[in-house]
């Protein structure tokens, strides 16, 4: 992995790079003492940060840099070529020669504004009082079909991604892929998404680069931790909310996150198959929304069978070294849109989730039975532009509960707020909101955390005055 340096979301030697660049160029106009000093220094430089770059892997950020320097490279040097072989030096009239500088000034500059605009994400450091470790772990449901294949012996299939309270690790300690267990599952998933969404994948191939807090395979924390599920977006994939998880888990929690196969962008398997998404929208909002109900009832039980599954290797059933520090008997359920909506509808039927948080979703399917656990919703801002279903299905939901909910609606937010989407995607508005890349996961995490000490841990604290600290809180309580 290639560090970034802070602030320039680039490498040492893509900084080295450009500068030795922009050096070629301007050396044209330095004086004739200093003129070849600089080229043939800025040269040396510039070719062993290209020989860098490609041997650690070039970025397309770097492109318009290395295009600059070729065109600049043999004018910089051949005055100095032909001194050396007492040969007159030739310079272009500056009136020829200036247009040419500020092209190749103006084409370095799109480097860096390329690199800040899709960063290689810089995750932030978790707050909490525990290190963190990561292992993921795969299930077949012997009694579930497969529903999306033909196959009458398919049986359907989850990855479960844990993130849980770790002992101390060494700082030097090897840490988590984000994406993927390995580069080449990140870059398949990596493309899955951009492809899902339109966008070529290579302006996120900075994505697959990077690398979490988390370290795979570390020894647990020796006590029991309450557990949290997660559910992604639609053609959202386990890893999408990290940053989050991460968090929560430095808090105290095991959070357990699933990929959905044929509804993920990308799901691959422990024996190499990959398994991309089938769900599409057929452009009919009323068979679109029958179809969500349907995908949202397979991640409903997705979650049911993940939670049965965690129990089993709490109790031993299945060996693994998290065995003993599973509190099953405090399960948030929770879920970022279609997973929102999932988190809601594996509330309504299964009763072992004592909480739910639902993070912007839309609650496709049924609205019965009622729900009676307490539960946070918490929105992206409300616009003109928001499905005019949203809320009412919302907050009929929240108002019928027999628990306490709350919907928070924090201002300055978009859809892909609650994902790790902030930390790689160009800070737009109303992409990614604008909270900034440093502020969106600290916001989501802080709420989200408060709503589970309060939930799962009987947190004696005021928790609508510190939601409320966060947006625009509606309080639903039993009856009212």
């Amino acid at each position: 992995m290639t560090e970034t340096i802070t602030g320039l979301h680039m490498s040492l030697p893509e900084v080295l790079a450009l500068l030795s660049a922009v050096a070629l160029v301007v050396a044209r106009w330095l004086p004739p003492v200093a003129r070849p000093r600089v080229a043939v220094v800025a040269g040396a430089v510039f070719l062993l940060s290209a020989i860098a770059l490609v041997v650690t892997g070039l970025r397309w950020q770097l492109v318009p840099v290395l295009a600059a320097a070729a065109v600049t490279l043999p004018f910089a040097l051949s005055p100095v070529v032909r001194r050396r072989a007492d040969r007159p030096a030739r310079r272009a009239r500056p009136w020829l020669a200036l247009p040419g500088t500020l092209a190749c000034l103006a084409l370095i500059a799109t480097s860096p504004v390329a690199a800040w605009a899709f960063p290689v994400p810089a995750f932030p450091e978790p707050t909490g009082d525990f290190a963190v470790g990561t292992r993921v772990l795969e299930w077949t449901d012997p009694d579930r079909p497969e529903t999306f294949t033909a196959d009458p012996d398919d049986r359907r299939t989850v990855v479960v991604q844990l993130w849980y309270p770790a002992q101390h690790v060494a700082a030097d300690a090897p840490r988590a892929q984000y994406l993927g267990r390995t580069e080449a599952e990140a870059r398949t998933v990596s493309e899955a998404i951009a492809a899902g969404v339109g966008m070529p994948g290579f302006l996120v191939d900075g994505v697959p680069r990077a690398h979490t807090h988390a370290v795979p395979d570390a020894a647990v924390a020796d006590r029991r931790f309450p557990l949290v599920l997660f559910s992604p977006g639609s053609s959202g994939v386990r890893t999408q909310n990290t940053a989050w998880a991460e968090e929560i888990a430095g808090h105290g929690y095991v959070v357990a996150a699933l990929d959905h196969p044929y509804d993920s962008a990308a799901v691959v398997l422990s024996d190499g198959r990959t398994i991309t998404t089938r769900t599409t929208s057929t452009g009919d909002r009323d068979q679109d929304e029958k179809l969500a109900a349907d995908w949202t009832a397979i991640r409903a039980a997705d979650l049911g069978f993940a939670l049965t599954q965690l129990q089993n290797l709490d109790r031993g059933s299945i060996a693994d070294p998290l065995t003993g520090h599973l509190d099953t008997t405090r399960t948030a359920v929770t879920g970022h849109s279609m997973g929102g909506a999932a988190a809601l509808q594996a509330a309504r039927q299964d009763h072992r989730f004592t909480a739910v948080l639902d993070l912007d979703g839309f609650p496709h399917g049924p609205t019965t039975p009622a729900l009676d656990q307490p539960t946070l919703a918490l929105t992206q801002a409300i616009t003109p532009d928001t499905d005019p279903r949203y809320l009412p299905r919302l907050t009929e939901a929240l108002t019928n509960n027999s628990a306490t909910s709350y919907r928070l609606t924090i201002p300055d937010t978009a859809h892909l707020t609650f994902t790790d989407a902030p930390l790689y995607l160009p800070p737009v508005p109303s992409i990614v909101g604008s909270l900034g890349r440093t502020e969106s996961p600290r916001v989501v995490a802080a709420t989200t955390l408060a709503f589970l000490d309060a939930t799962l841990r009987d947190d004696r604290a005021d928790l609508p005055a510190t939601l409320r600290t966060y947006g625009d809180l509606t309080v639903h309580q039993p009856g009212s």
